[in-house]
């Protein structure tokens, strides 16, 4: 058995990524298998990302235990949100503006460039890892007595007894594992790009619920100093042929209608990035885990983007996963099918829990049905008038309290 692995992640990305660093950090050395190329520092630096993630203190947390944090070239901390209706009185707001940068203490998380983001984490990768290799196809995964058998495009087989699946929402890891997918198609798109507004952002995150759907301005960095402050990316939830519809608009139609559906609450959109869609579907993997196998963030769960939490969530899961097979080596076993168990029942309920509440919510801030939408003015009202619901709410967002359990506890 020397020729077989410990573990191999395949998938080299956020969650990937994190998960192998977390596992080094522990004293277990993972083979990672990325599909994607080295990345070229200049390259990346030089273009804004049009999308950012907004992650979570958990989130945060996590990349400063494994020294990624601080080699982001850029992010833009946020310490106040605000939640309200077009067409309703209901209105939250957490937090508080910031004419500067806020101090840790008054940050809420941060946004990061998916692209930023990546090249921190790979360059931490190179210089952690022994095993880490891009530009890998994997062809084949296949289940054998007591361990996985891995066959590369290049003709390499590896041999491991554990396999994390990271490689996102079409996992070529859960096809093999022949793991069934439950779909939930919204009809709905997700238009997304970068724009400079007349007002400043003030390091909020505003979120405004129109009866097509919700739209979120983001606080974002500037590659140009001058206009820092100015710059947000945008999710636009729409049903899909609104989304073709306005993805077609040229730039000044398209900020003319932005400014207008947006109430202008940030004064007028003078600028707008190239735009992208993509489509809204909640994944929900049936099982986790098999014997010698888990999966992970978007290869188990895709959410709705309505509060921003799937990268959060997916981060998470490293953790709590790597918290069980850190502790179980201690103890002189590994990757043993009740701890993998074990992983999935602490993570798949709040997983499927936070899915289902981003639909209800969804549907709820759509419908024009007047009980509904007394309900959710009703309810919106009650949240910002008590701090006790407040703080409930800003727990379960900052995702802390599930670490807290873990050797990441805060």
């Amino acid at each position: 058995m020397s020729d077989v692995l410990d573990v191999v992640v395949i998938g080299g990305g956020l969650v990937g990524g994190l998960t192998a660093l977390l596992l080094a950090q522990g004293g277990v050395q993972a083979t990672v298998l990325d599909a994607a190329p080295i990345l070229d520092e200049q390259k990346v630096l030089s273009v804004a990302n049009p999308r950012v993630l907004a992650l979570s203190q958990a989130t945060i947390h996590l990349l400063k235990t494994v020294n990624v944090w601080e080699n982001l070239a850029r992010q833009m901390p946020y310490s106040g949100m605000q939640v309200w209706n077009k067409n309703g009185y209901g209105e939250i707001n957490f937090g508080q503006s910031s004419q500067n940068t806020p101090s840790a203490e008054h940050t809420l998380g941060s946004m990061v460039e998916p692209s930023v983001l990546n090249l921190a984490i790979q360059q931490k990768m190179l210089q952690q890892l022994q095993d880490y290799r891009t530009q890998v196809k994997v062809i084949r995964v296949e289940q054998g007595v007591g361990v996985w058998h891995i066959h590369l495009a290049d003709g390499t087989a590896l041999k491991t007894k554990l396999v994390i699946g990271a490689d996102g929402a079409n996992s070529f890891v859960r096809e093999q594992a022949f793991i069934d997918l439950d779909i939930l198609d919204y009809k709905q798109a997700g238009l997304t790009c970068a724009i400079r507004t007349a007002q400043p952002h003030q390091h909020v995150a505003r979120q405004i619920f129109l009866e097509t759907g919700p739209l979120a301005f983001l606080p974002m960095a500037s590659l140009k100093p001058e206009q820092d402050g100015y710059w947000q990316s945008i999710v636009w939830t729409l049903p899909d042929d609104y989304a073709e519809q306005y993805a077609a608009l040229d730039d000044t139609a398209f900020t003319a209608l932005l400014t207008r559906e947006s109430h202008h609450m940030l004064g007028e959109v003078l600028e707008a990035t190239p735009r992208a869609q993509f489509p809204l579907k909640a994944r929900a993997a049936q099982q986790y885990v098999k014997a010698g196998l888990a999966l992970i963030g978007d290869a188990a769960h895709v959410i709705h983007p309505l509060a921003g939490q799937g990268v959060n969530i997916g981060c998470l899961d490293a953790a709590i996963l790597c918290d069980a097979l850190l502790h179980d080596k201690k103890r002189g076993v590994w990757a043993h099918e009740q701890t993998l168990l074990r992983y999935e029942h602490h993570r798949k309920g709040q997983n499927d829990a936070m899915m289902h509440s981003m639909s209800a919510i969804g549907w709820m801030e759509t419908t024009q049905l007047f009980p509904v939408v007394w309900a959710r003015n009703f309810g919106l009202k009650q949240v910002e008038q008590h701090a006790a619901l407040k703080d409930a709410f800003m727990s379960q967002a900052n995702g802390l309290q599930v670490l807290k359990d873990t050797c990441y506890a805060v």
